[in-house]
């Protein structure tokens, strides 16, 4: 059994982990650079963002590797370095994983493509299915134990990074989560419901929400996938702090500890399994939110 069926067999909610872009940039990442060239130009600074999480008592650690494919690579002109990146952003969590003493999985981050996938755009399917299977290799290859798709607005692109991440591996557990930022919906209309419906058919190990308009919003979006998803599904929930404001060039995010705490109740209570945050979190809500989950914790 690997660690991740390990991890899913105890009872009790699973706290996974938090922002990993806002806390590299008040460690010193420039906006607009990339944070996965970090992975090997700034190791220590990376590693100490998953230690945090780790202390906050977070079981599963995202890798530093979101926009880790070379088409969002390509802007920095480092698409040549997918699979070393998407290596070192692996063996970073792995180290760190197995210093605070093994119990947390590892998870590969996928995020979008940086593409719209034709006919809509420019990117064929089978382009994108490429990238994405580039960049799960390396993380495979880095030592994850989950691939973990998030962010994803499209059911078709979904489709593309599950079947990029099945060509690295036929058998690795995969998880996959969308934003449902627009009025209820993902950027392209799609609706909590159909997304759940869809996804639960392909055999992944986990489907839910991230990102989006704040903790209000991945609630709403966890309660109607929790009543029409079967019952077997493993929900993820993952929300931002907040809706961001633009301050001097920066997005400020408002909610602190306190709400997101409040927040990780409200989503276990609507359904949610395996509950983190996402943009603008710190190592500080995610203790916060313990706190509020402590009881319903796996041991």
């Amino acid at each position: 059994m690997g660690a991740w069926e390990t991890l899913l067999g105890q009872p009790g909610v699973i706290l996974a982990d938090g922002g990993m872009g806002t806390m590299l940039m008040g460690l010193g990442l420039q906006s607009g650079g990339s944070p996965e060239l970090w992975n090997v130009e700034h190791p220590d600074q990376v590693g100490q963002v998953h230690r945090g999480y780790l202390q906050a008592g977070s079981r599963i650690i995202l890798t530093n590797t979101f926009g880790c494919n070379r088409l969002r690579l390509g802007l920095h002109h480092l698409q040549d370095r997918v699979v070393e990146f998407s290596r070192a952003g692996a063996q970073l969590v792995r180290k760190e994983v197995e210093a605070a003493g093994g119990r947390a999985v590892v998870a590969g981050d996928i995020g979008p493509s940086g593409g719209i996938l034709a006919p809509l755009g420019e990117l064929e399917p089978a382009q994108a299915v490429d990238a994405f299977a580039e960049q799960a290799g390396g993380l495979i290859e880095g030592g994850v134990d989950v691939i973990w798709i998030e962010t994803l607005s499209s059911l078709e692109e979904m489709r593309a990074a599950v079947d990029g991440a099945r060509r690295a591996s036929k058998d690795i557990p995969i998880v996959a989560t969308m934003t449902f930022d627009t009025r209820g919906r993902t950027m392209m209309g799609v609706t909590p419901e159909q997304a759940v419906r869809e996804l639960s058919t392909w055999g992944l190990a986990a489907i839910g929400a991230n990102c989006g308009n704040g903790p209000d919003e991945i609630v709403a979006v966890i309660q109607k996938m929790r009543a029409a998803a079967p019952p077997e599904v493993t929900l993820v929930a993952k929300a931002n702090a907040g809706v961001p404001t633009l301050e001097e060039g920066r997005a400020v995010y408002r909610a602190g500890p306190q709400e997101m705490a409040a927040y990780a109740t409200a989503v276990a209570d609507a359904g949610a399994r395996i509950i983190g945050a996402c943009c603008g979190s710190t190592p500080r809500h995610l203790e916060a939110m313990a706190g509020a989950l402590k009881g319903r914790l796996i041991g």
